[in-house]
């Protein structure tokens, strides 16, 4: 498949409502969309690389620059038998995974139409539909929260996820737990604590959680395996996660029991696969995370999701709720019994509505 145009277009989505974590507030989205011209197909991805350099060191202006200056100029004009031939390519360029992962998301959007298949398919998805939960950042009151998770749990959301830092954690796990007794219910800290709060997580126990999300560093795979030694509750980890390599890293450390995954962190699908085919055969669940990502990118976190050891309900919610208008047609709703469907159409199995790209686009460029 001969590589003859590729564009980025560096986009800024308005959400529909402030999202808040311990990293900060978020009143819109700034991703990147990538589209791939090869052969008579078209191929869409999405780099999650944000605004700001706070879940990750890679921002829209770096993966940018890695896209233009060397992602892009390896592959432009290339005729490629498969995605590995890209990878190769590109292997030379350390890190950046927000980068690489959107440019493959669209080598494997485009692999997949030219072969009449559908993306969940040539990923080597197996279920029809997957199961959803719904991520609420931190709210100003439990009165406030309680009134979300009521919401959500009436649209058909299997399990609820709160954010949580220092001194916005315990008071909203305890409100929940005794508004909604039987819920599927996890904390995530983005790592806002230390092993010095280890108690307020001890404390934390009496709820039932499902999991407790990257407690400490962002980086830290070691000082977790202390964490989980000390707590029955599963830890899972997520920005500390980049790799294979860290993957069994942190299942030798005994750093978690759960690893959550998302392609942009881990360099696209094809390591996200390397990553849930290994905790598979360990017997490590996985579920797939989520970075507001249009419908573009949340095309491709489904048919990743069909994979079948995704067996936690993942991060991946209705386009509504983040959007009041996603940039792809159909948009992705919820069902009522708490599934999304996966696309069956050949590739993301979705349209991107060109008119809505070019209104949220603020820079664009074309390479052929």
């Amino acid at each position: 498949m001969k590589i003859k145009r590729i564009e980025l277009h560096h986009v800024k989505l308005e959400l529909v409502s402030p999202f808040v974590t311990s990293m900060g507030v978020e009143y819109d989205e700034e991703h990147i969309i990538i589209r791939v011209d090869a052969d008579g197909v078209t191929g869409w991805g999405e780099s999650v690389a944000e605004g700001t350099p706070f879940y990750s060191y890679e921002t829209v202006q770096t993966a940018w620059h890695i896209l233009k200056d060397f992602l892009i100029p390896n592959i432009l004009g290339k005729d490629l038998k498969n995605v590995d031939e890209a990878i190769e390519l590109w292997s030379r360029v350390r890190g950046h995974r927000m980068a690489k992962a959107g440019l493959e998301a669209a080598l494997w959007d485009a692999f997949a139409k030219k072969e009449g298949v559908s993306l969940s398919n040539i990923l080597g998805g197996v279920l029809k539909k997957i199961d959803v939960g719904v991520s609420i950042g931190i709210q100003e009151s439990s009165a406030i929260l309680i009134s979300k998770v009521e919401s959500y749990l009436k649209e058909g959301y299997q399990r609820i996820k709160i954010k949580i830092a220092p001194g916005r954690d315990l008071q909203f796990v305890s409100a929940l737990r005794k508004e909604f007794p039987d819920i599927m219910l996890q904390v995530d800290a983005n790592s806002a604590y230390t092993l010095d709060d280890i108690n307020i997580f001890r404390e934390m126990e009496q709820y039932n959680l499902s999991l407790i999300e990257q407690p400490l560093g962002y980086d830290d795979i070691y000082a977790h395996s202390k964490m989980q030694k000390e707590l029955k509750t599963p830890l899972c980890l997520d920005e500390s996660i980049h790799s294979l390599a860290d993957t069994q890293a942190a299942i030798e450390l005994g750093s978690c029991k759960i690893i959550n995954i998302k392609p942009g962190r881990v360099g696209g699908f094809t390591e996200s696969k390397l990553i849930h085919d290994y905790c598979q055969v360990q017997n490590i669940p996985v579920w797939h995370g989520g970075m507001l990502e249009s419908g573009v990118g949340r095309a491709g976190n489904v048919a990743l999701a069909s994979l079948s050891n995704f067996i936690l309900p993942g991060d991946i919610s209705a386009s509504k709720k983040y959007y009041k208008e996603d940039i792809v047609s159909p948009v992705f709703e919820i069902n009522p019994d708490g599934t999304m469907d996966v696309p069956t159409k050949p590739g993301i199995g979705v349209e991107v509505v060109e008119d809505r790209l070019r209104r949220v686009t603020v820079h664009h460029e074309i390479f052929k």
